[in-house]
């Protein structure tokens, strides 16, 4: 099993990275904790990875807003989200959600955040986030206070971009299916919030309820918005043991899983699927 034990710098990188543990106690952890609803859970009860990405993205946003830099830093599109569903969270459950950053740049950074139950379940994430000027659209360089907080979880300041994933091709695809886009997963910069492309993971985890009975660990890396009125397409690949030394040494020794979300021939997203 790839352990949620290391630091990223201590440990192995890449889609089989070590996570970085909770620094716990320290006083710089975004700590905060709500009910598990109904509205967050599937058909068994466990809390759905779409929700649990869109719990990820709310506790970042109640974290900026804590600290005073929602009005400076108000803009922050996520590049990479990895979610390892250790063990289940269940319906009824409490949820303790903890947030802390494992790495940063000038104008990115890696925010950590671990969800447990009381009952035992556990999800852990990772995810890429790039701070944004509102009149360039681009990358813009993080305020030296915000950035100095920021550090007081890490020792990791010269964090850079490497892509994990790469798209499949429709011609060896195992499935190819449509993707309906809907008015409700469209946020306010007219493109698909980064919580319902975890949507499809579920729509696969239906299909694959094996994946289920080992703890998971799931990659989603975003490339261009999706837009109302796309018409989305999912590329399903299946790489089985020994034919994965593309997605590191690390994971020749199990299946890996690729979802491509490609719109025509433009790759929006790949996502990533494997047991730990």
């Amino acid at each position: 099993m790839i352990g949620c034990v290391q630091n990223n710098a201590a440990g192995t990188t890449g889609l089989a990275k070590q996570l970085m543990p909770v620094p716990d106690p320290h006083p710089d952890v975004f700590d905060r904790q709500w009910p598990l609803r109904v509205g967050d859970i599937d058909r068994t009860g466990r809390l759905r990875f779409d929700a649990a990405a869109r719990h990820i993205q709310d506790l970042g946003s109640d974290q900026l807003r804590e600290l005073g830099y929602e009005a400076t830093h108000p803009l922050w599109i996520v590049r990479r989200t990895m979610i390892d569903l250790i063990a289940p969270i269940e319906f009824g459950d409490m949820l303790r959600l903890r947030r802390w950053c494992s790495g940063t740049s000038n104008r990115w950074c890696e925010m950590r955040v671990r969800i447990d139950g009381r009952k035992g379940g556990l999800v852990e994430s990772e995810a890429f986030w790039l701070n944004i000027n509102r009149e360039t659209q681009g990358p813009s360089r993080i305020s030296d206070d915000f950035l100095a907080g920021l550090r007081r979880t890490t020792s990791v300041d010269r964090l850079r971009w490497k892509a994990y994933l790469s798209p499949g091709a429709r011609a060896d695809a195992v499935d190819v299916r449509t993707y309906p886009v809907r008015v409700t997963d469209i946020d306010l910069f007219d493109h698909m919030n980064n919580a319902q492309y975890w949507g499809v993971i579920e729509d696969y985890l239906d299909e694959h309820p094996e994946l289920l009975a080992k703890p998971l660990r799931v990659t989603i890396e975003h490339d261009a918005p999706v837009a109302l009125g796309d018409r989305l397409e999912i590329v399903s690949h299946v790489y089985p043991p020994g034919s994965t030394d593309r997605f590191g040494p690390e994971l020749t020794d199990r299946t890996v899983i690729t979802l491509t979300y490609a719109v025509g021939d433009e790759v929006k997203a790949v996502a990533a699927l494997f047991n730990l």
